[in-house]
């Protein structure tokens, strides 16, 4: 397998757009992208009505690194499929990226919703090449920022973070 892979470009931003399938009738979809200040909750309940519908034709809604906004109770409440739902968590924006190429391109997806920091022109420019093969409706939610557990850590007071106050009293 590694003689196959041998030549192939390692970074995805080289990979070559994909010849659609003549036989196909996807429509060319651009990949919307919204910049968002409630971390995509608002935008999630404007497209609940259109992703309820999508769900039902059986291909998946795929959710790329979501954060805690209660996305779950909300597709529930609006008729989404919660079968239909494939969660995806990326360690990067890069590997992000790479997630919504494939998920986008695969046929097996009827909606890619990415959230992510920011989109820079370069990124942007490859996922507008991958709309071109898409056979979803891609969405990218921009301005979105991650509270990792290291972040609030670094943040608290350092008497909060002193052991003395857990050690047992003898």
């Amino acid at each position: 397998m590694n003689k196959l892979l041998g030549n192939a470009p390692r970074h995805p931003g080289l990979w070559l757009d994909a010849v659609r399938e003549t036989d196909t009738d996807w429509q060319h979809t651009p990949i919307i992208t919204m910049p968002t200040e409630s971390q995509g909750r608002q935008e999630l309940m404007q497209l609940s009505k259109q992703l309820a519908q999508l769900s039902q034709q059986g291909r998946w809604v795929v959710l790329i690194n979501p954060p805690s906004i209660g996305y779950k109770q909300l597709l529930a409440s609006a008729g989404v499929r919660m079968d239909r739902i494939l969660l995806v968590h990326a360690k990067d924006e890069v590997e992000t990226l790479w997630a919504m190429e494939k998920a986008l391109t695969s046929g097996t997806s009827s909606a890619v919703i990415t959230w992510i920091h920011s989109l820079d022109a370069r990124d942007n420019r490859r996922l507008q090449i991958v709309a071109k093969s898409a056979r979803a409706m891609g969405i990218v939610l921009e301005g979105v920022v991650n509270h990792s557990p290291t972040d609030a850590t670094l943040k608290q007071p350092a008497h909060f973070a002193q052991g003395s106050f857990f050690s047992s009293v003898h």
